[in-house]
């Protein structure tokens, strides 16, 4: 149950946006480049071909909202396209649509941090040597964002958010006033080689390559319960806002680029040329740049508020390891955050913070997580049937076949740039995520989950206590040995080969006479040094059902003096988990001032770890 304290750090519409929408609306910077930089191979008139093929993107985005808005609906718990497959398509469909996604946000973090990093540093070429490091700061700044909370990741990015968006508003608006360019951008331009004939490749490449401009779509279905209740309501309509902005912002730019005459050109990016041309080279032109420059950094936020909900889900369902379903204070998976950072940082230095190196990998994921969703809700709508399902069946039936030819030409026309990575990263992911399925049904038959359990019984069990001398600690820990059953020895290993080792032994077994614990002293004897293995052995010899090993030890008052500890007692806890079938017990004692005193037993902290063959 939600209460109001957790539903503080949940979000609304505006929030969604500015936490779940980055990737999406920083994809205007790049997405209507994309599409000219393949149709200026065709020449002036495949440039003409911009504004039909963006239309046609904002065609297949309506059907993608308005699809999304039916998954969020139908899947209120979020997951988006894993989902929506796991639901119709079949278990090895949902752990390929999560498998993209996966990929998909993690390389969307790297290349938007990237991207990002590139913008500024062609802005301060002083920094281009810098930008691996550049990129981790802004990565780290991110995760530590994220880390307080998605409801304080939104409110700190609704700010340049909303300035982004205000600024190619303002550009498509100043733009459609003017009669012509106010500026021109200069420079030799890219596409200077052979003009290609214009043909149904040309414009389905272009069409894939705009498609770029989509990725970020089905964040917001992903992520339905990091929304504030009522939660459907509230990302059906952060969808619906989504879908509006960013289709006006893709139309608006193109028909710009067709009445500007843009083309591609060296060193300067479209949207550059096109602010040039509707605001000038003054103040305004800066203020769209840096706005970008921003956006483009931040646009990895939208991964950090999906990826982390979505192995939730798939943890939930024992495909990926269980600490990723824990959920801080502030409601956020703080391991899926740290994973999501940890494989972006490797990938941004393994790429040396080159966005061109990762850009190839980027788009291809979702676009196989866009046509499962699509398919799998062809077949919702098949079996349910409701009122005017045959129109809803045929909207997705249409955006799956887009979405799948999108999926097919984008990996083919990047095979060979690395898109042949992601063909191999993609199955072995899944049969990773099959593997840890495997093992947690493993381990369910043996715990007997979902059975009932035989009738209790009563077993005969040894507490055993390594000691080292007569103390305080060696008394403590006896005392709460017999609290633990009955049978309770102490034993100590003795080298025979060391003289001195065995003086002490005879030093403390005098002590233990006078002493007179009521628990008997074991000597373990062995020939060589060292502490595990006479006591190892000692436990595998004893002949009954249970072996408790309780390992005293004191808790120091301050962090730094666990240097002055010789930490025997975890090499001997950690040789008897491996070696052994024994309950260990590590049982920290804490001493309080006065030095000469116990610490009462609620300040002791038995750690207790049951290793299992």
């Amino acid at each position: 149950m939600t209460t109001s304290s957790d539903d503080r750090h949940r979000l609304g519409v505006v929030g969604g946006l500015a936490a779940l929408s980055l990737d999406a609306m920083a994809s205007v910077a790049y997405g209507p480049e994309a599409i000219v930089l393949v149709l200026a191979l065709g020449g002036s008139a495949a440039l003409g071909l911009t504004l039909p093929i963006t239309i046609a993107i904002a065609v297949l985005l309506l059907v993608l909202v308005l699809s999304y808005r039916q998954v969020i609906a139908a899947f209120p718990d979020g997951g988006g396209s894993y989902g929506v497959a796991k639901a119709h398509l079949g278990r090895r469909a949902s752990l390929v649509a999560a498998a993209s996604l996966v990929i998909d946000y993690i390389l969307n973090v790297a290349v938007s941090v990237a991207a990002g990093v590139a913008a500024l540093t062609s802005a301060v070429p002083g920094l281009y040597g810098y930008r691996v490091e550049l990129a981790l700061a802004v990565l780290f700044l991110v995760t530590a964002v994220n880390l307080r909370g998605v409801a304080t990741s939104a409110r700190l990015f609704i700010v340049p958010t909303a300035i982004f968006v205000l600024s190619i508003l303002t550009v498509i608006l100043a733009g459609l006033f003017r009669e012509g360019p106010v500026a021109v951008a200069t420079g030799n331009a890219e596409q200077a080689g052979q003009v290609h004939a214009i043909g149904i490749l040309l414009i389905l490449k272009a069409f894939a390559n705009g498609c770029a401009a989509l990725t970020g779509v089905e964040a917001i279905a992903n992520a339905v319960p990091s929304f504030r209740k009522p939660g459907v309501v509230r990302a059906q309509r952060a969808e619906l806002a989504l879908g509006g902005l960013l289709g006006v912002m893709l139309i608006g730019l193109a028909i710009l680029i067709e009445k500007f005459d843009i083309r591609p050109v060296d060193g300067v990016t479209v949207l550059s040329q096109l602010t040039d041309g509707a605001l000038g080279h003054g103040f305004g032109y800066y203020v769209v740049q840096f706005a970008t420059v921003v956006l483009l950094a931040l646009a990895a936020n939208t991964s950090f508020g999906g990826l982390p909900v979505l192995s939730q889900l798939l943890a939930k369902d024992n495909y990926l390891p269980h600490v990723f379903q824990l959920r801080g204070q502030r409601q956020v998976y703080r391991y899926g955050i740290l994973f999501l950072a940890g494989v972006s940082a490797v990938l941004l230095i393994a790429a040396r913070g080159d966005m061109n190196t990762l850009v190839p990998l980027f788009a291809i994921g979702v676009f196989v997580g866009f046509t499962l969703s699509q398919a799998g809700m062809v077949r919702h709508w098949w079996h349910r049937r409701p009122p005017h399902w045959q129109g809803k069946l045929a909207l997705n039936g249409f955006g799956a076949l887009l979405t799948g030819v999108a999926a097919i030409v984008v990996t083919a026309s990047k095979f060979t740039d690395g898109a042949w990575l992601i063909a191999i990263a993609l199955p072995v992911l899944v049969l990773a995520m099959e593997s840890v399925n495997r093992n947690y049904q493993r381990i369910g038959q043996r715990l007997g989950l979902g059975q009932v359990p035989d009738r209790l019984t009563s077993r005969r069990s040894r507490v055993v206590v390594p000691v080292h001398g007569v103390s305080r600690l060696t008394a403590e820990a006896l005392s709460v040995a017999r609290g633990l059953g009955h049978d309770v020895v102490a034993v100590h290993a003795v080298n025979t080969a060391d003289a001195e080792d065995t003086k002490a032994f005879v030093r403390l077994l005098d002590d233990w006479q006078r002493w007179q614990p009521g628990v008997p002293l074991i000597a373990l004897y062995d020939q060589r040094r060292t502490l595990t293995a006479p006591v190892v052995q000692y436990v595998n010899r004893c002949e009954l059902d249970t072996v408790f090993v309780l390992i005293p030890e004191v808790e120091p008052d301050h962090l730094w003096q666990r240097l002055l500890q010789n930490q025997r007692g975890a090499i001997l806890a950690h040789a008897l988990r491996r070696r052994t079938n024994a309950v260990v017990c590590r049982m920290r004692f804490r001493i309080v001032q006065p030095s000469n005193t116990y610490a009462p037993a609620a300040t002791r902290r038995p750690e207790l770890a049951r290793q299992t063959r």
